[in-house]
C-alpha cells in the first residue's frame, strides 16, 4: 500500500503550519538515520513556501504583501529558534550523565546528528533564507542568520557554553594519557577541534567564519595545560638524569608535539605550541644546557653538541654564549698545538708548525659543519680564533711576521723538487690547505716577500716540482689578494719563458759564429736567464769575484750576442745564483769520473787546482777575490765532503792554512752535490727580507696617504688615519704611530700640509 501523502496545513494559519513543520523538523533532528521519504520532505518544503507567501494574517485582516511576508517569516524564524533551544536543553540534560571519554563520545555524536539535521532543515527553509533572511541581513538587522548558521548559533548559546569546560577537561585528560605513552582515540579530539572551529562566526559578516571560539575555548586551555605538564616533567627529569639525556628527551617531546598538530590539532596552534614547548623545555633550562657545552667540547661529543645546537638555535639569543665559549676553546687548542711544536726548540721544520695550525682548523671546521650546521656565526667564531692563534702564539712572540715566513718556507718545500715530492692531486690538496692558513695571516706582505724570493730561486735553479703547481699556487694567491699581489710573480714566469727562447737563439748564433776548433773544444755547455730588475727580488753579489777564465769567455760571448740583439741594456751577473757541474778526472779509483755539482764560487775555487795540487788560503783568496765570509764556509764544505784536505790537519780555513786535492776521494754517488746553502747566508738573506718589508710598508703607507688626500683634498687627521687602516689592512695590520710618522714625512716632502682645526690638506 502506498504511503499516505501528508496533508499540507492551511497556508494562512501559523499555529497549524508550525505544528506540521515542528513534527517534520523533529523527525529530521532525532530520527534522520531512519530516513525521511521524499513526499513528506516535499510537503514540509511546500508548507514553508506557502506560509511565507501567504497574504493574510491569522486574524483574517488583509495586510500588504511585502510587510506580511516580513512578519510571517519572522514568526517562523522565531518558532524555529524556540524549538532548537528546547531540543538543546534536552541534549544538555542528557549530557550531564556523561563524563570524560563518554562525554566526548556523546558530544561528538550529538554534534554530528545536529549538524547533519541542520543541513536538511536549512534546505527546507531555503525560501525563508532567500527572501526574509536575506532582506533582514541587507537591512543590517543583528542576530539574524541563514537557518544553518542559526543552528550553530543556538548550539553555541544553549549548549556549548554550558559544557565546554567539561569537554575541554576530558580532551586534556586524553592528551595527557597520550603524552604518558597510552594509546588514545585521536579521532575524538580531531572531531572536537573541528566542532570548536565551526562555531567561530564573524558577527559583522555572517558569511565569514573566525577562529575566536577555537582559540579562546580550546587553544588557550590546551597551551596552559601543555606548559604545566612539561614544567613538571622537565623539572623531575633534570633532577634524575644527565643533561645529555635531558636533551634527547626534549628533542623527542618537541617532535611529538609537532606531530600532534598534524594528527588532530588545528594548524593555527602550531606556532604557539612550539613556542610554549621551547620556552618550558629549552629556555627554562638554557643555563643548564650551556654549562654542559664546555665538557662536551672537551670530549668532542659531536652528536650531543649537534643536539644542543639544534635545541638552543630555536630560542632567542640561545647560541651567543656558546659561540664565545667555542672561540675561546679553539684559540686555546691552537695555542696548545703550537706550544708542542715550540718545545722542539729552534730546530723544528716549517711543516710541523703548519700541520699543527691546520690540524686544529680541520678538526673544528669539521665540528662547525657537522654539529653546528655550518652556521655563519660559528664560522666567524672559528675564523676569529684561528686568526688569533695563527698570528699570536709562542713561536710568534717576537712578532706576527713569523707565521707568514714559516708558511712560505713550507710552501717552498712542497713546490721544490725533492725526494718527498707529493703526487699531483695530493700537492693540489696541500696547496688548498696552505691557502686556509694564508687566509688567517695578517701580514700578507711578509708571505709575499718570502714567497717571491723562494719562487725566484726555484725558477733560477729550475727546481720547481712542476709549472702547473706553481701556476696553481699563484692563481690561488691572485684570487685571495688580487692582481697587484701576484703581478711580479707572473712577470717572473714570463722572464723564464723569454730566457728559454733567448737560449735557443744564442745556440743558433754560436753555430754560425766563426770559432776555431780549439775554441769549439773548450766551449762550456751553458744556459742563461735574463731577469728583469723590477720584478725579481734579487740583489747583486755581496762579494767581489774573479770568475775562472773558462766562465769569463763564455759570459763575454753571451754578452756580445745579447748586446747585438738589445742595444742600450745593462747586464749584472748574479754570480751567487750561478751553478754548474765539473768532472773530477784526477781520481783514479773509479771507472766513471765523479761529477761535482757546485756553485760558481765553488767552481772558481776548484778550477784553481788544475794548475797545482796544493794552494794556500792566501793564494785562493787572491785568485778569486772572495771575502772570508764567503770563502771560509765554501772551503769548509769541501773539507767536510773530503774533496780537499787541510794543513795543518784539524785546523779551520783561514790565513796560514794550505789546501790539497784528495786523490783518494770516495762517494757512493757518482754525482756529488756540493752546492749547499750556507746557514749564515740564509740568516743574512732572512734579515735582508725583513728590512725590505719595512721599507715596502713605509712606501705602501705613504702611497695610500697621498692617494686618499689626492681624491679628498681636505680631511681630518683622525679620518685620514682610519681610511689608511681600511685601505692597507688587507696587506698588513698598520700601527697608528707608523701612519702618523709617514704623514709627518709627507708633510716634510710638501705633499700635504696641516691646516687649523686638526685638518690636513693636499698640496697640488
Amino acid at each position: 500500500m502506498a504511503p499516505l501523502i501528508p496533508q499540507t496545513p492551511h497556508k494562512d494559519d501559523l499555529e497549524e503550519t508550525w505544528a506540521f513543520l515542528e513534527n517534520g523538523i523533529n523527525n529530521v533532528m532525532v530520527k534522520l538515520e531512519e530516513g525521511v521519504d521524499m513526499k513528506t520532505y516535499m510537503a514540509l518544503y511546500t508548507a514553508v513556501h506557502n506560509f511565507c507567501t501567504s497574504h493574510k494574517a491569522v486574524s483574517g485582516q488583509a495586510i500588504q504583501s511585502q510587510r506580511g511576508a516580513h512578519l510571517l517569516g519572522e514568526e517562523l524564524y522565531r518558532k524555529l529558534g524556540e524549538y532548537l533551544a528546547g531540543h538543546l536543553d534536552s541534549v544538555y540534560q542528557e549530557s550531564t550523565g556523561h563524563a570524560d571519554e563518554a562525554l566526548l563520545a556523546f558530544y561528538i555524536r550529538e554534534w554530528e546528528r545536529y549538524t547533519n539535521a541542520a543541513k536538511y532543515i536549512n534546505h527546507l527553509f531555503r525560501y525563508l533564507n532567500r527572501h526574509w533572511v536575506k532582506r533582514e541581513i541587507d537591512e543590517g538587522k543583528k542576530n539574524v542568520y541563514d537557518v544553518y548558521t542559526q543552528h550553530l548559533v543556538k548550539w553555541k548559546e544553549d549548549f556549548f557554553v554550558k559544557v565546554h569546560d567539561k569537554v575541554m577537561g576530558a580532551v586534556l585528560k586524553l592528551v595527557e594519557k597520550q603524552r604518558n605513552g597510552e594509546t588514545i582515540e585521536q579521532s575524538q579530539i580531531k572531531s572536537i577541534v573541528d566542532s570548536f572551529v565551526s562555531l567561530g562566526l564573524d558577527e559583522t559578516d555572517p558569511t565569514k567564519s573566525t577562529l575566536e571560539i577555537y582559540r579562546f575555548y580550546f587553544q588557550k586551555p590546551f597551551l596552559g595545560a601543555t606548559r604545566v605538564y612539561y614544567e613538571d616533567e622537565s623539572r623531575q627529569f633534570v633532577a634524575e638524569n644527565s643533561v645529555v639525556e635531558y636533551m634527547k628527551k626534549a628533542e623527542v617531546r618537541l617532535d611529538e608535539e609537532k606531530a600532534r598538530v598534524g594528527l588532530y590539532l588545528h594548524n593555527d596552534i602550531a606556532k604557539e605550541l612550539t613556542e610554549t614547548c621551547l620556552d618550558v623545555l629549552v629556555t627554562a633550562h638554557s643555563e643548564l644546557l650551556r654549562d654542559e657545552f664546555q665538557p662536551l667540547l672537551d670530549n668532542e661529543r659531536q652528536e650531543d653538541l649537534a643536539r644542543m645546537y639544534r635545541l638552543l638555535s630555536r630560542i632567542k639569543d640561545g647560541l651567543d654564549p656558546l659561540r664565545t665559549k667555542f672561540e675561546a676553546h679553539v684559540r686555546k687548542a691552537g695555542l696548545s698545538a703550537v706550544e708542542k711544536v715550540a718545545a722542539e726548540g729552534e730546530s723544528f721544520e716549517p711543516k710541523m708548525y703548519v700541520d699543527a695550525l691546520l690540524s686544529v682548523h680541520t678538526r673544528y671546521d669539521s665540528l662547525v659543519k657537522e654539529a653546528f650546521n655550518g652556521e655563519s656565526e660559528f664560522v666567524r667564531s672559528l675564523d676569529n680564533a684561528c686568526r688569533e692563534f695563527v698570528n699570536r702564539n709562542k713561536i710568534c712572540k717576537s712578532g706576527s711576521t713569523k707565521t707568514p715566513e714559516l708558511l712560505a718556507r713550507y710552501t717552498d718545500s712542497l713546490l721544490k723538487k725533492g725526494s718527498k715530492a707529493a703526487e699531483e692531486s695530493e700537492l693540489e690538496e696541500m696547496l688548498v690547505q696552505i691557502m686556509t692558513v694564508f687566509k688567517y695571516i695578517e701580514d700578507k706582505d711578509v708571505f709575499q716577500k718570502f714567497y717571491s724570493k723562494m719562487l725566484a730561486k726555484r725558477l733560477v735553479h729550475v727546481s720547481s716540482v712542476s709549472d702547473d703547481a706553481e701556476t696553481s699556487m699563484i692563481s690561488k694567491l691572485k684570487e685571495a689578494c688580487g692582481f697587484e699581489y701576484t703581478n711580479k710573480l707572473q712577470r717572473m714566469f714570463q722572464d723564464i719563458q723569454i730566457s728559454k727562447d733567448l737560449n735557443s737563439s744564442y745556440k743558433d748564433w754560436l753555430d754560425k759564429s766563426f770559432l776555431d776548433d780549439d775554441d769549439r773544444k773548450k766551449l762550456v755547455d751553458s744556459h742563461f736567464q735574463i731577469l728583469g730588475t723590477g720584478f725579481w727580488p734579487l740583489n747583486a753579489p755581496s762579494t767581489d769575484f774573479l770568475a775562472p777564465p773558462e766562465i769569463v769567455k763564455t759570459s763575454e760571448r753571451f754578452q756580445k750576442f745579447y748586446f747585438d740583439k738589445h742595444n742600450g741594456r745593462k747586464l749584472t751577473w748574479l754570480w751567487q745564483l750561478c751553478k754548474g757541474e765539473i768532472k773530477a778526472n784526477y781520481i783514479k779509483n773509479t771507472k766513471v769520473p765523479y761529477t761535482f755539482q757546485v756553485s760558481t764560487f765553488q767552481m772558481g775555487i776548484l778550477l784553481l787546482f788544475n794548475e797545482s795540487d796544493s794552494l794556500t788560503y792566501e793564494d785562493i783568496q787572491k785568485a778569486t777575490s772572495l771575502t772570508p765570509e764567503m770563502l771560509d764556509p765554501n772551503l769548509s764544505i769541501f773539507l767536510k765532503a773530503k774533496v780537499l784536505t787541510i794543513g795543518p790537519e784539524g785546523s779551520k780555513p783561514g790565513p796560514g792554512t794550505t789546501f790539497s786535492l784528495n786523490y783518494n776521494f770516495k762517494n757512493k754517488k757518482i754525482k756529488v752535490n756540493l752546492n749547499i746553502q750556507i746557514k749564515s747566508e740564509q740568516k743574512v738573506e732572512t734579515d735582508d727580507t725583513h728590512k725590505t718589508i719595512e721599507e715596502d710598508r713605509k712606501l705602501l703607507l705613504q702611497s695610500a696617504i697621498v692617494r686618499i688626500m689626492k681624491s679628498r683634498k681636505k680631511m681630518k687627521h683622525v679620518q685620514l688615519v682610519q681610511e689608511v687602516i681600511h685601505q692597507v689592512k688587507s696587506r698588513f695590520p698598520p700601527q697608528v704611530p707608523d701612519i702618523k710618522k709617514n704623514i709627518e714625512a709627507l708633510m716634510e716632502k710638501d705633499y700635504i700640509e696641516r691646516l687649523d682645526g686638526d685638518e690636513i690638506s693636499y698640496i697640488a
